[in-house]
């Protein structure tokens, strides 16, 4: 089974990645890359990528970041297999790789080496650290996370805590693309390629550059969000009649007039000590356990459909399993069917942007380990007398269950 190309837009059609990644980060920036249109193959070990048998946390990772791609299995510690992936590396626009420092290195597959096979190569080499003191440190998201104070400020003052979700190993991978399609815009000029790179530590410094910001232009360090001075008086959790909870947010003198004249407080909208939002927040302390009080009266039903009239931002508190059913993404094509190794049908989240008004794929099968290794290398120019030769060596696997 061959992973389905995406229906949509396709800007990247013609772009050929070679993928030498595990885990997140990497396999999210080839993902990215296939859905936009772009032939992604997978160079994995002989028996698979070991992503592919995470339990717990990780069962996801294959599933989400490798759909659509094209699976080779190749062993490239033997001489044979070297070469057989140098060879295939030469005709990639792309490479993707996110090991170790110096482990390509040490295996002949570094920039310098393959860029002199291949001029017009993009290398894009994916870490824990960019270059300086920490480059040789081993890093994990939640390693990023902590180190850069996103677990400090996620969780309450003393508990640091990890966000629910690889958001350091994704954004990553999209700072990865950008490099990517930054060094390909490039290439259109100079006619050659380049080495870019990306790593966990320093996008999440940025994803905490406002609280850095807040700290310059207020002269104070900012609090965790748990215990946040917030910059609005009505923006928090709510507790619902039913048990359920919902988040509600007044970030306006516009909405805490029509949040005042939805729930008859037309006192409060009128008093001159609540007119403006600092002063709300100012009386913070007072306002929000009458508001509390309030909306406890109210099951979850009955407020989602009274707030929804008044076209004030809230939210039930969801779970990420409601999202495979959630209304608004399966009318928008924000969910891809997809099929898991097993053979179980189910959809995952698309890539949420849209070009020519349309959604960028409509799916992205899992390829099984060593799924394309004859086709991609008969497309690469190896003759099937070389193939069966590699095979017999096992330098390459041909197939396996997935």
């Amino acid at each position: 089974m061959s992973p389905a190309l995406p229906a949509g837009p396709q800007p990247l059609a013609g772009v050929k990645v070679v993928e030498l990644t595990h885990m997140v980060m990497g396999p999210a920036t080839g993902a990215i890359l296939a859905e936009l249109g772009a032939e992604v193959v997978r160079i994995e070990p002989i028996g698979g990528d070991s992503t592919r048998h995470l339990q717990g946390s990780g069962a996801g990772y294959f599933p989400m970041f490798n759909r659509g791609k094209k699976s080779i299995c190749l062993d490239i510690k033997k001489p044979a297999g070297l070469s057989l992936a140098r060879r295939l590396i030469s005709m990639q626009d792309v490479l993707l790789e996110n090991f170790r420092s110096g482990t390509l290195e040490r295996l002949g597959l570094g920039y310098e080496a393959l860029s002199h096979d291949n001029p017009r190569l993009i290398y894009c080499s994916e870490k824990g650290f960019l270059p300086g003191p920490y480059e040789h440190r081993t890093a994990l998201d939640e390693v990023a996370q902590m180190m850069s104070g996103l677990a400090y400020m996620t969780g309450p003052p003393g508990k640091p805590l990890r966000a629910g979700a690889s958001v350091v190993d994704v954004a990553g991978g999209l700072f990865g693309v950008i490099a990517i399609l930054a060094a390909l815009f490039e290439r259109q000029a100079t006619g050659r390629g380049q080495k870019v790179s990306s790593a966990l530590f320093e996008t999440s410094a940025y994803l905490v550059g406002q609280h850095i910001a807040q700290q310059a232009v207020t002269g104070r360090a900012a609090l965790p969000m748990p215990v946040r001075v917030s910059a609005w008086a009505i923006y928090d959790i709510f507790q619902t009649r039913d048990g359920e909870q919902l988040f509600l947010g007044v970030v306006s003198d516009n909405q805490w007039q029509r949040f005042c004249a939805a729930f008859g407080l037309q006192e409060l909208g009128c008093d001159p000590q609540l007119a403006t939002n600092n002063l709300r927040v100012a009386a913070r302390n007072e306002l929000l356990p009458r508001i509390r009080t309030l909306l406890l009266g109210f099951s979850k039903a009955e407020l989602v459909s009274k707030l929804q009239a008044t076209e004030l931002p809230f939210a039930a508190i969801g779970r990420p399993e409601d999202l495979s059913a959630d209304p608004h993404l399966l009318a928008s094509g924000g969910l891809a069917p997809t099929r898991l190794p097993d053979g179980t049908e189910t959809v995952l989240p698309a890539l949420p942007i849209k070009l020519h008004d349309e959604r960028t794929s409509t799916s992205g099968q899992l390829a099984k380990p060593g799924e394309h290794t004859i086709s991609v290398l008969q497309a690469a120019g190896f003759a099937a007398a070389e193939i069966e030769t590699l095979r017999v060596q096992g330098v390459i696997v041909v197939s396996e269950p997935g």
